[in-house]
């Protein structure tokens, strides 16, 4: 097992576990790798709608990463190959990634007790070594409710321009949401082990949105599929009794809404199947359980490639969702602070309805994040949990990239933080000006200053060749991206 750097970990959003091998950010519990399909484990080392959230005055920031790899699928660069920042619900900044180690500079402007949100390059596999302030100082966002959002490749992120602008993201953007995203791209079928990592973890709201890859990739019939969600349903409601749960029923698929499966069952048909049992579940009692017709919350005019929607498809998916939450969003915020509270020992800092948190007020301070959002595993489980107050080394951030790689690799310095605080970090020196325009410095390049620290460790050294089962873990996506590229073609 290997563990995240320190650091960034309390700005971290959207991961529910521990590092695992040469995986920072897996979206499924380690632990249940082994019993989990090999489809649906390869697509959680994917980290969709992981981010980071923070809140102050700093006018920038620099982030030091490390990318694995450049292979991005079938997505090309939409699977995310950029740092973007959002404030106020505006994109402020946005900027390439490059393939290794590097450090990027987004500008966040907008008002200090706002949340910045930052999407990162998801596709290339990136790990965060350090977030540097210039010209202020930032601290972690306040905690949301948390969202768990269960599905196949539409809700990863396909085929939306960016992973900011996947349905999940827009809504968590929206009403000020806590996403993790559980969405697996060419898999998500109803698994039983799914399930149960939603009825266990801690969450105020839940969406399961599937479907797609039961008309060819593992082909169901309408009873499976209605018998499949029944089930699905029934464990997550032994942990969740009451909690709102969203279903979106499978997209329109034109291509495969009259044409029979292996099981005779078309794509209309598993759709009526799916949302037939919701209904009986809903007839039955389940006052907060809710229905999306996923038949016409798109059309076929906003699907990309006639099978997953675009960047007006996405949007469309999130009306559809949001309208149902929307309006619970009073109810959630107050379960959540109930459950933080009742974590924590004491009454924690309540965010405003726009996300943005009552000044001079810092989340959560002298609290484990991890014990707050109710993720520790217990002794020697194998997806041991980090706590987020652990001392905090700085990172010696590496040489910058080459101009040619990339001109906006600027450095600053970071402070460390003390065992048991919420971070506050700052106050680096203010952006140079000119550094950052259009792309191409006017200036020479903003030298990196000595990291602030005693004895700080440097980057770790480069690996060292892999393992066979690294070599595996590694082609996993790309098989996942393979058989993706497969759905389109003609059924046999």
């Amino acid at each position: 097992m290997s563990d995240r750097p320190p650091q960034p970990e309390p700005f971290i959003r959207g991961c529910l576990f521990s590092s695992l091998g040469d995986t920072p950010y897996p979206r499924a519990n380690p632990a249940d790798a082994e019993h989990l399909p090999a489809d649906v484990w390869a697509a959680a080392q994917v980290p969709a709608s992981v981010r980071l959230e923070l809140v102050g005055d700093a006018q920038a920031v620099d982030i030091q990463y490390r990318t694995a790899t450049g292979d991005l699928g079938y997505r090309g660069n939409a699977a995310g190959s950029t740092f973007a920042a959002f404030r106020g619900g505006q994109k402020v900044a946005e900027e390439e990634a490059v393939l290794g180690d590097g450090l990027v500079r987004l500008f966040i402007p907008g008002e200090p007790f706002r949340p910045a949100v930052i999407y990162l390059p998801e596709g290339m596999m990136p790990t965060i070594y350090s977030i540097t302030p210039l010209g202020g100082t930032i601290e972690p966002a306040a905690m949301q409710p948390r969202w768990l959002v269960y599905g196949d490749a539409v809700a990863q992120g396909w085929l939306s321009s960016s992973p900011s602008m996947a349905w999940p993201a827009v809504v968590a953007r929206k009403l000020g949401l806590d996403l993790c995203n559980l969405g697996y791209a060419g898999s998500a079928r109803a698994e039983t082990t799914s399930a149960a990592l939603l009825a266990d973890t801690p969450a105020e709201a839940i969406t399961v949105a599937y479907g797609i890859n039961c008309w060819n990739r593992i082909p169901h019939s309408t009873g499976l599929m209605a018998e499949s969600i029944r089930a699905f349903l029934g464990v997550v409601r032994s942990g969740h009794p009451t909690i709102p749960v969203v279903v979106l029923s499978p997209l329109l698929r034109p291509d495969a809404e009259t044409v029979p499966n292996r099981l005779g069952a078309t794509m209309a048909d598993l759709r009526v199947a799916m949302e037939e049992a919701v209904r009986e579940c809903m007839a039955a009692g389940d006052n907060n359980l809710f229905l999306v017709e996923g038949g016409s919350a798109v059309g076929e005019a906003d699907l990309a490639d006639n099978v997953y929607p675009g960047d007006e498809g996405h949007k469309r998916i999130a009306a559809a969702v949001g309208k149902h939450l929307s309006p619970l969003m009073p109810t959630l915020r107050q379960a959540a602070e109930s459950r933080w509270t009742a974590l924590a020992g004491k009454p924690l800092p309540r965010p405003n309805a726009d996300g943005s948190v009552v000044p001079g007020v810092s989340s959560a301070r002298g609290v484990s994040m991890r014990s707050i959002l109710g993720l520790d595993n217990p002794p020697g489980s194998p997806a041991r949990a980090m706590s987020a107050s652990a001392p905090a080394p700085t990172w010696v951030p590496p040489a910058p990239a080459p101009a040619h790689q990339n001109p906006m690799v600027v450095g600053g310095t970071a402070s460390g933080t003390a065992s048991g605080t919420a971070p506050v970090i700052g106050a680096a020196p203010a952006p140079q000006t000119g550094t950052v325009a259009s792309g191409v410095p006017s200036t020479p390049p903003v030298s990196v200053a000595p990291a602030v620290t005693d004895a700080a460790p440097s980057l770790p050294p480069p690996p060292p060749p892999p393992s066979l089962s690294s070599m595996v873990s590694n082609l996993a996506p790309k098989l996942v991206n393979d058989a993706e590229a497969r759905q389109h073609q003609p059924q046999r």
